[in-house]
């Protein structure tokens, strides 16, 4: 099940760094796939996460096609404000949800596994919206997450996780690229 997870995760993560649409519906599948490893493990903030993945991917996904008044959403920055806020909701998140963790469960590192939580959240939303800055969440989330997976024995997750840090740094490189292009909507192709 974790193999599986990683590969169709994978291919999401991999089309989303290109800018691909398709990247919403391999979403999908693997975060269900992933949901069920992380109950597995005991990482109850990643199911939740999970499960908050596949919804927000079906919305992402028609927002990509159809954006704003019929037109797909081209990549461009947020503003600072915005982002000062996400920076300050994910830590608020983050705390106040691994508190609960530790306290009701027998979650395992429920803080990193809160702030896994609470950021990935604030980069899918970025995400959804085509904010290059999603890139640089995404990177800080994966910093958290390499260390946090491997304590649990999901090596090959860890392992995947460093892969999705470089993938979020080429990204990242390529969205800044496309922003400043006629390309930086959504392709249907890649």
């Amino acid at each position: 099940m974790e193999l599986a997870a990683n590969a169709v995760t994978t291919v999401s993560i991999v089309l989303a760094g290109r800018n691909s649409v398709h990247t919403w519906w391999t979403g999908i599948i693997g975060c269900a796939l992933f949901a069920a490893v992380f109950a597995d493990a005991k990482l109850y903030a990643d199911v939740v996460l999970q499960l908050f993945f596949i919804g927000t991917s079906a919305v992402g996904w028609r927002q990509w096609l159809t954006g704003r008044k019929g037109q797909p959403l081209a990549v461009s920055r947020a503003r600072r404000g915005v982002i000062a806020g996400c920076v300050v909701a994910g830590i608020a998140t983050a705390a106040a949800y691994g508190t609960m963790l530790a306290r009701l469960t027998d979650a395992f590192a429920p803080f990193a596994d809160s702030t896994v939580l609470s950021f990935s959240v604030v980069a899918q939303l970025l995400l959804m919206t085509r904010r290059i800055e999603t890139w640089l969440f995404w990177f800080a989330v994966n910093s958290v997450a390499v260390p946090l997976f491997a304590s649990r024995g999901l090596y090959l997750t860890a392992l995947l996780y460093v892969a999705y840090w470089v993938n979020a740094l080429v990204a990242w490189r390529h969205w800044r690229a496309l922003m400043h292009t006629r390309e930086g909507v959504a392709s249907s192709s890649a």
